[in-house]
Parts: structure tokens; sequence; C-alpha cells
């Protein structure tokens, strides 16, 4: 039975590497709670969250995970007090100036979910900077949602679905499940096989709504700060023990 006090080695002795989740998903919950815990602005939270993100990233591409999904900003964090959104922000463009060369050199392909359009000129500049720079890349897809909801995601595919039927490029009666995700920002890559979420809840709060109809789900009660390589093995170990039958028998 897998435990949190096995060392990586002996969690990475119990994983089936043939059957690895092709796309993980991650919620990453409770950086301003962890600084809360802790008596400490809850911007010291998202700088430490985000310390855990380049742990995740390097454990899940040196594993072999084929594509990585990460909810960092959502449409509904716009909504926080301006001082957290702009420490957000900023954190952000520090890790991208901070990662990017390892990032680039390790192979990542560096996508955004998301409308850039609405981040701050300087963010955005940063984040066309990254994926551009990885655009070539042939491992692991890296998908960070930045003001990404799920609902505003498949609003944006009917838009642009609507455009080309319009343009004669896509009949409507030829439309179904599999070409529309052709329309939403993971076009081209697999639905999620695992999503993660620390913090204790137990809910989507809207993260890639379309693409999870069968995704397996695991829960944490610990805050993303906590979360480490180790938690990622356990996931997937208990992702392996599962029978997934995608509404068969």
């Amino acid at each position: 039975m897998a435990d949190i006090n096995q060392t990586i080695e002996q969690l990475k002795s119990q994983i089936d590497m043939i059957n690895l989740p092709k796309h993980v998903a991650i919620i990453m919950d409770g950086n301003g709670r962890w600084a809360k815990k802790r008596f400490l602005p809850r911007n010291f939270g998202h700088q430490e969250g985000m310390e855990r993100v380049i742990e995740i990233v390097g454990a899940a591409s040196n594993l072999g995970i084929k594509h990585l999904s990460l909810y960092a900003f959502s449409t509904e964090n716009w909504k926080r007090p301006l001082e957290e959104v702009q420490g957000l922000m900023k954190i952000l463009v520090q890790y991208i100036m901070r990662e990017l060369d390892k990032l680039h050199k390790n192979n990542v392909k560096v996508q955004i979910m998301g409308d850039i359009e609405k981040l701050p000129k300087y963010a955005k500049d940063e984040v066309i900077k990254t994926m551009r720079t990885t655009s070539q890349n042939t491992g692991m897809i890296l998908n960070i949602g930045l003001n990404y909801g799920g609902r505003d995601e498949i609003i944006f595919g009917i838009k642009n679905l609507l455009i080309d039927i319009e343009m004669g490029k896509i009949n409507i009666d030829d439309l179904n499940e599999t070409n529309f995700s052709n329309y939403l920002y993971t076009k081209g890559q697999p639905d999620p096989d695992l999503l993660i979420r620390p913090s204790g809840e137990l809910r989507l709060s809207n993260f890639m709504l379309y693409q999870i109809a069968y995704t397996e789900f695991c829960f944490y009660d610990i805050l993303w700060p906590d979360f480490t390589e180790k938690h990622l093995l356990l996931s997937i170990i208990d992702y392996q023990k599962r029978n997934r039958r995608f509404g068969g028998i």
C-alpha cells in the first residue's frame, strides 16, 4: 500500500510506467489559507505555491507525463483585492522569467488556457514570449490556466465554431463532441485522465468542464504549498488501481 512516508524511489517503483496518465490536471488551491495560518500576507502563500509549481512541473516532465494542466488564475479571481491580484501577476512574471530557460532546455512546450488579452501588458508580453520560445518543443505540454474559466472556454469555442460554420469550413450536421473539442484551448490534446485538487475542497471551480467528463478525481486535505512530488506519485499510483469503464461495464 502506497504511503506518503515512503521515499520517492519507493513510490516510483510502484508505478506502471506503461500505464501513466497521458494528461494530468491540477487545481492549485489553498495558497492564501496557507499564508494566513502562518500570519503572513496572502501573496507569501502565492510565492510558496509557485515553488510547488516548479517542483511538480519538473517531476511530471521527468516521469514522462505528456500533458500537464495547471489552474493558476480563474476568470473569477479578478474579484480578489487589487493588491493580491497585482501580486499574483508579478509572481507569475517572476516565475516565467526565472524558469523559461529551464523549461525550454527540458523541451517543455508552454500553452495558455484563457483570455490573455485581459492580463496586464507586462504579464501578457512575458506569456507570449514564453509560448513563442517553447512553441517548437516536443516534450511535455504545460497548459497554464490564466484568466481561465470552463464556461468561458465553452462560449469561446462556440463563437469560433459559429464563425467556421458561417465561412463554410464545417457543416453543422457534421458537428460532434470530438471535433467540437478542436475549438477549445486544449485543441489536439487528450482529455485529462486524472484531476488532482489539494486544499480539502471537493469541487471543480469551473475548471475544464468540457474535458473532464470521464476524468478520475483525487482530492487531498492539504493546501497547495504543502503538495509535493510524493503526492503526485501517490495520485498516479491510486489512479492506476482504478477500473475506468467510460460508461461501459
